[in-house]
């Protein structure tokens, strides 16, 4: 189980420090222009959100490969699963179907992932 959880941790750090990457480095027009969910917020949240999408990527996987603080993995999982659920909530609101599957599926693995570090296989 713990393979499992380390390969789920690397793909998920993966797309969540390249998402937020995104999000801090693209001019606010741009990122409007791609993703109709940023006209609805500041550019502030925005980048807001983009780092705390890195941060919590870097707290997938640093914590267990330093073998420091192991509980920061599962926190990193649980703050991104609430990032996803409000993500979703909005995709369902607005009827934005694949991205509701979408940041729903992420949503699962990242609850996959806090529950197997803290419970199944802790580091």
């Amino acid at each position: 189980m713990s393979i499992v959880l380390w390969i789920l941790q690397i793909l998920l750090a993966v797309v969540f420090i390249l998402a937020g990457a995104v999000k801090v480095a693209r001019p606010y027009d741009e990122l409007a222009n791609r993703m109709p969910w940023v006209a609805d917020y500041s550019h502030n949240a925005v980048r807001g959100i983009g780092a705390a999408e890195i941060l919590g990527g870097i707290g997938l996987v640093l914590p267990g490969l330093l073998g420091f603080v192991p509980v920061l993995t599962v926190v990193s999982a649980l703050g991104l699963a609430l990032i996803m659920a409000l993500a979703a909530w909005r995709h369902f609101r607005t009827g934005e179907r694949g991205q509701l599957l979408f940041t729903g599926g992420l949503f699962i693995l990242l609850i996959v992932v806090a529950w197997g570090r803290f419970s199944v296989a802790p580091f």
